[in-house]
């Protein structure tokens, strides 16, 4: 399966953790967002393989826009 990481909130991309074709595990950050002066750490849901990243540091994003999609290793 397919798991989408979503932006909770708009803000501002301030890096990727991990790259497209990294391995990650349950709870390890994929991405840092910032909003609203804060920085948000995004981990990962499940273990898998970091399927496709679709933004760079510094690209603005709006909430719910897909960040990355991670893939189990099933």
């Amino acid at each position: 399966g397919e798991i989408a990481i979503n932006a909770p909130m708009p803000g501002m991309i301030i890096e990727y953790k991990v790259k497209e074709g990294d391995s990650v595990k349950a709870g390890e950050v994929v991405v840092v967002l910032e909003a609203m002066k804060m920085e948000n750490a995004l981990t990962a849901p499940i273990d898998g393989v970091v399927k496709k990243v679709h933004f760079h540091a510094g690209s603005s994003v709006n909430k719910d826009e897909l960040l990355c999609i991670i893939v189990t290793n099933h």
